[in-house]
Parts: C-alpha cells; sequence; structure tokens
C-alpha cells in the first residue's frame, strides 16, 4: 500500500497484472476530489474513457453528469474510480482474475480518500467491493455499512441507457445519498 498519490500513480503506470494492459490507451486511475466525502466505483472503462483517460466521460457519463446537475451534486467534489484501471475489450464486464488484479489499487486510492460514503454503480462493483452474495437488483437502493463505511448500491449508468425506467430509482437512490451525506454532516 502507498501513502501518497502520486506514488499510488506511479506504481500504476506500467501495470501489467492482467492481460487487459495488452490493448489499453491509457490507464483510467480516476478523477475528482481526493479527499471527497462520496465516492463512486464503477466496473471499467470503455472506449471513451480508454481515449481519454478518466472515467465516466462517454454516454453512461454524460448520463450520471446530467443527474448529478439535476441534484446538485458537484463532480469535482466527489471521488470517481473502477473497479478495473484498463479497458475491458468490447466494454465487456472484467473478469474475476482482472477484477482482482487491480482491487489493491482501488482500495488504495479508498484508503486515501477516506470517504464517509461510497456508491457502487452496478453488479460488478457491488460484488467485488462487498461480495459475491450481493445481487444489484435486491440491494439497490438499500444502505449497507461495513466498517465506518456506508455502501449504496445501484444501477450503473449504463444501464438506465438501456433501461429508461431504472433512471427513476438511480436518482432516488442518489437523493439517498445525499440524505445520508447531510446527515453525516450533522453528526
Amino acid at each position: 500500500m502507498f501513502d501518497n498519490w502520486e506514488e499510488l500513480e506511479n506504481s500504476l503506470k506500467e501495470c501489467k497484472r492482467c492481460k487487459l494492459c495488452t490493448n489499453r490507451t491509457n490507464i483510467v486511475f480516476g478523477t475528482g476530489n481526493k479527499q471527497a466525502s462520496i465516492m463512486f466505483i464503477g466496473e471499467g472503462p470503455g472506449a471513451d474513457e480508454d481515449l481519454q483517460g478518466e472515467p465516466f466521460v462517454g454516454k453512461a457519463g454524460k448520463l450520471m453528469n446530467m443527474a448529478f446537475d439535476a441534484l446538485a451534486i458537484n463532480r469535482k467534489e466527489v471521488y470517481i474510480a473502477n473497479i478495473v484501471k484498463c479497458r475491458p475489450p468490447g466494454n465487456r464486464n472484467p473478469e474475476q482474475d482482472e477484477a482482482t488484479a487491480c482491487l489493491d489499487y482501488l482500495r488504495n486510492q479508498v484508503i486515501l480518500v477516506k470517504p464517509k460514503i461510497i456508491v457502487l454503480l452496478g453488479s460488478v462493483a457491488l460484488k467485488n467491493i462487498l461480495g459475491q452474495e450481493y445481487g444489484i437488483t435486491a440491494s439497490r437502493g438499500k444502505w449497507i455499512e461495513k466498517r465506518g463505511i456506508w455502501y449504496m448500491p445501484t444501477w450503473h449508468p449504463a444501464a438506465l441507457l438501456r433501461d429508461e425506467t431504472k433512471k427513476i430509482d438511480f436518482i432516488k437512490d442518489l437523493k439517498l445519498v445525499i440524505e445520508k451525506y447531510k446527515q453525516i454532516l450533522n453528526n
């Protein structure tokens, strides 16, 4: 584990822990406030993210930004990362060995950020962070507290592109995040 961001980011530059390194354009590390109270974790970069080196800049990211804007969430004030830092081919879900290879980087990001709330975007994030026994349909919208961090599982923004009815749940879940954040601030 690294004690600072520079060492952590430098350790990732030449990463070859899994096969995803062979086709990447950029490592997609994370973005936002490195001391944020709220952290968002997705599954992995897509084509736009791979090109730009930043998470959630494609269609799903634009949709997430619209939800942020509607709820007055400042994207620069939260921290956004993914389970894997390199794009899986064809935007498929990361395979378990790929996720496992990257999880130490993500754990180190969480340790450095010290968030009070982590929003888990989709099944891949949920299962890799809280355990394989969790399912996104049963868990979304329900708070889970572990080791002093509050977790809110919700739909991945890409799921909203495939099924517009999930947008309502996504907004409701983000409203719960805002409410919990305000409670934490007042305690």
